[in-house]
């Protein structure tokens, strides 16, 4: 199986490197380890995502690739304009796959690939979707990514999917409610009229027993009322006549 396969090529690698201490006298730098991306080249990564396209995806080894992909990324590795379209186009045929890990992992490598304006496109109707999934985990990650690619490339586009923002802000799950809030304080950055809409919305999450919720939730709060010190001031003297429960709250209350 692929699991055994690259089981063994992790042992032989170890084995080598073993090896390879013994030959040089075991004079090797204690805190070097091996690695299993040693050696990874941009070159066979972007041959390896054709798998992106098989009529039966194994979610495992496209997870695997998608580290990969990372992994070059995070080292600085610079993708053209060409293989990052190759690669992301490959990666939204995965959505097809119905395996949280690779999901996860898809999530990740869409906020780094910076796709372009077109492409956005694509990825908002794609995320939406997932957006209005009855999985949570998929919502709160699909806010958060598409927030990002958003603020990143077309700030505009916040209109298109207001409403769904506006809906998890008071959704009862804490983590959707505190992915909205994150996306919350990165979009008002860019498109600050929208945000200072969803006014009511962030005061009802104020109000959760969740800390990270109300943390969040704090602070958004603050960044739509700071040129209204009056306003600030109402608040602050709100929530001392009535102490929230978070911790973090209470930090951010006193800053």
């Amino acid at each position: 199986t692929d699991w055994q396969t690259q089981g063994q090529q992790w042992l032989s690698g170890v084995r080598e490197a073993a090896l390879s201490t013994l030959a040089s006298g075991g004079k090797k730098d204690e805190d070097e380890v091996y690695s299993p991306f040693s050696g990874l080249q941009k070159s066979q990564v972007l041959l390896e995502c054709r798998v992106f396209h098989d009529p039966q995806l194994n979610p495992r080894v496209c997870a695997q690739l998608i580290t990969k992909i990372l992994y070059l990324l995070g080292q600085g590795e610079a993708l053209s304009r060409s293989e990052s379209t190759e690669i992301f186009f490959g990666v939204t045929k995965l959505f097809q796959a119905k395996d949280d890990h690779l999901r996860r992992m898809i999530y990740l490598v869409m906020k780094e690939l910076n796709p372009s304006a077109e492409e956005v496109i694509i990825v908002t109707a794609t995320l939406t979707k997932d957006m209005n999934s009855k999985h949570d985990l998929y919502r709160a990650n699909a806010i958060r990514v598409l927030s990002k690619i958003i603020s990143q490339t077309d700030p505009t586009m916040l209109a298109q999917i207001e409403r769904h923002l506006k809906q998890a802000l008071v959704d009862k799950n804490a983590f959707v409610a505190a992915s909205a809030l994150v996306s919350g304080i990165q979009l008002i950055r860019v498109n600050a009229e929208v945000v200072k809409r969803w006014v009511n919305e962030v005061q009802t999450a104020l109000q959760s027993d969740n800390m990270t919720v109300q943390y969040h939730a704090l602070a958004l709060l603050h960044m739509i009322k700071k040129q209204d010190r009056l306003a600030v001031s109402k608040i602050v003297t709100s929530l001392t006549r009535s102490p929230i429960k978070s911790p973090y709250a209470q930090c951010l209350l006193i800053r």
